[in-house]
């Protein structure tokens, strides 16, 4: 009896010391043979501090244990050899006599994954809010892992848009003209309010299940794909929720930005290039959290900027992504945030990343431009940054249609585009004049159908990348109250139960319809127009401040955009225009498809635009 209640109690306590060391988590998920990005994997579960680590089979090599403070966590640096194969690697871990093992994946790489090459000008990106776009699947509107539940009936909470909704309208994209969809971010939100717009990140690795799976988001983009769309993943590398797992159990205490009270940034991101800046304020605009619900990443923490730079590369990898959108670039460390955008295009030298650096001003833009020789120093490569400064002034400068003062109307276009020599490539710009964090645009231009079709027709041949948010091609706006959740409003038809769905021209008004096709047309026209694309810009003065034109051009084409937003007809004077113009005899109204004979009288109504392609 006293032998058997001793190997009993000797029992007992193997399986409690064995218990003690349990692997819960390892990020990245998986990984591929061949890569150029480093490969350290960052092990939780519990009590792995101290555990010696090793892999079993050949092709993998533990290079260097990493302590965490965190007894939970070990990072572990792993050498891939180039002789290594895709397949199942055994990680063994060791404490004294307890051993554990976890299986790990490499994969094989997709034949030319590492030269894919990201959107650019001959781009247009549409941007989805997935919460708001449609619902394909109701069954996953809930699900047991998530805090909120759906509830159409708030601004705020979920609506139950999803990806499925989105496979189901890539015919819809493909009709409009759309060559790239950004989401905003599809990753695991689970704070337990207004979750829906998915910037407090929970899991980096894991597709939010009322979304669907990362299976079939990897799904969706080859399905774009096939209709010639590429994809944009939006990331956040500043920072995460509160609902993040690891919120409970940091590595270290300077995983995140920690103060002894909550302390929010100041918001002062000119204190990056400002000269006369103190360091007070720059650590606070750095450092500061987004929101009360977004605790503050710590980049220069190299564990922290290792972790980013993998899970932005995975996802790349795995669902096979054209680009990246960063959210809130320059509220991290531009240092950091300059080594993570420059890991990335190490890996992926074609690739686009644009970066959200919300300035109102051409020359605060043009610091963050990857080729930008600022006089401090800096770069932080990214190859194309938001244009703020124009969203403003094509919102300001169609408010106004009668005769404006001096410097107002469309003259603040123009005024704007003036400042282009403080870029190095303008034409990698990301256009738009409104998105999911600004007042729609049928909102700002009042609902008019005629301004609608100006602006679209800008977006179409200015220089730049141009973005459009779901459903500006049918005028969609909140008509009564004007905030997030209002604003980012349900895509109609997009719910089973909705009374009528504007993805479908029956579905659609009148105006919607109009706007629609015309939309349609101008974007389907720009997909195949290379001078769009590759040609420079010459703009001319505007006529009474609302009477614009400029001219796209190369060597043998050349595109006019003329935009009469005064509430009088306005005639083409050609002779001005000759400068340009000359060697050109008849183009094509690329709306109507009439001919436009260079010299002969052209005038154009009030509120119209005219899109005019010559060649030679």
């Amino acid at each position: 009896m006293r032998k058997f209640f001793l190997l009993s109690l000797y029992l007992c306590s193997v399986n409690l010391l064995c218990a003690q060391m349990k692997i819960e988590r390892v990020e990245p998920l998986s990984w591929w043979a061949g890569m150029h990005t480093p490969l350290q994997l960052m092990f939780y579960g519990k009590g792995l501090q101290d555990a010696e680590v090793r892999c079993l089979e050949k092709g993998l090599m533990v290079l260097k244990v990493h302590q965490a403070e965190s007894k939970n966590y070990l990072f572990v640096d792993i050498l891939v050899e180039d002789y290594a194969r895709p397949g199942t690697y055994t990680f063994e871990f060791t404490q004294g006599k307890k051993k554990i093992k976890h299986s790990y994946i490499i994969n094989a790489r997709s034949e030319g994954s590492a030269q894919r090459k990201g959107f650019g000008p001959a781009d247009m990106i549409y941007l989805i809010m997935p919460d708001r776009f449609a619902n394909g699947n109701p069954e996953n509107d809930n699900h047991k892992d998530a805090a909120e539940k759906a509830n159409r009936d708030k601004p705020y909470g979920r609506h139950g848009g999803d990806i499925q909704g989105m496979i189901n309208h890539l015919d819809y994209l493909q009709e409009l003209g759309v060559t790239a969809i950004w989401p905003t971010p599809l990753l695991f939100d689970n704070e337990p309010r207004a979750s829906y717009h998915g910037y407090a990140c929970a899991d980096y690795y894991r597709i939010d299940p009322r979304y669907g799976t990362n299976e079939l988001y990897k799904q969706m983009v080859e399905m774009a794909r096939e209709r010639g769309i590429k994809f944009i993943m939006d990331m956040v590398p500043n920072h995460c929720g509160m609902a993040h797992w690891w919120m409970k159990d940091l590595p270290f205490a300077s995983w995140i930005h920690q103060f002894p009270e909550f302390t929010r940034s100041n918001y002062q991101m000119a204190s990056h290039f400002d000269p006369n800046a103190s360091k007070y304020d720059n650590d606070l605009c750095v450092k500061g959290w987004f929101d009360t619900s977004m605790p503050d990443m710590n980049l220069t923490n190299l564990y922290v900027l290792n972790y980013f730079t993998q899970m932005a590369v995975w996802w790349i990898e795995f669902a096979g992504l054209d680009g990246l959108r960063v959210d809130t670039y320059p509220y991290s460390d531009k240092h950091a945030m300059a080594t993570w955008t420059k890991n990335i295009l190490d890996e992926y030298p074609h690739l686009n990343i644009v970066g959200e650096a919300w300035y109102p001003s051409p020359s605060m833009i043009a610091y963050w431009e990857g080729a930008a020789k600022n006089t401090d120093g800096y770069t932080c490569h990214l190859p194309s940054v938001m244009d703020f400064p124009l969203q403003e002034n094509i919102a300001a400068g169609f408010a106004k249609d009668s005769m404006p003062s001096w410097g107002e109307g469309l003259m603040k276009i123009y005024s704007c585009l003036t400042q282009d020599f403080v870029y190095v490539q303008p034409n990698n710009l990301m256009i738009f004049i409104d998105n999911h964090d600004i007042n729609r645009m049928a909102w700002l231009l009042k609902g008019k159908k005629d301004k609608q079709k100006m602006v679209m027709a800008l977006l179409a041949t200015m220089r730049g990348v141009p973005q459009l948010t779901y459903g500006s091609e049918v005028m969609l706006y909140n008509k009564n109250k004007q905030g997030h959740g209002e604003e980012r409003l349900d895509m109609p038809g997009g719910w089973p139960d909705d009374e009528r769905s504007v993805f479908t021209a029956a579905g659609r008004t009148k105006t919607e319809n109009e706007v629609f096709e015309y939309t349609k047309k101008l974007f389907n026209w720009r997909k195949n127009t290379k001078v769009i694309h590759e040609g420079k810009l010459m703009q001319f003065v505007p006529v009474d401040n609302n009477f614009y034109v400029y001219f796209r051009y190369t060597d043998k084409e050349l595109v006019m955009m003329a935009i009469n937003n005064c509430r009088e007809e306005k005639t083409i004077d050609w002779p001005r225009f000759s400068e340009i113009t000359t060697g050109y005899a008849q183009g094509v109204d690329i709306i109507t498809g009439n001919a436009v004979q260079i010299d002969s009288p052209l005038s154009l109504p009030p509120q119209q635009a005219l899109v005019v392609h010559f060649k030679k």
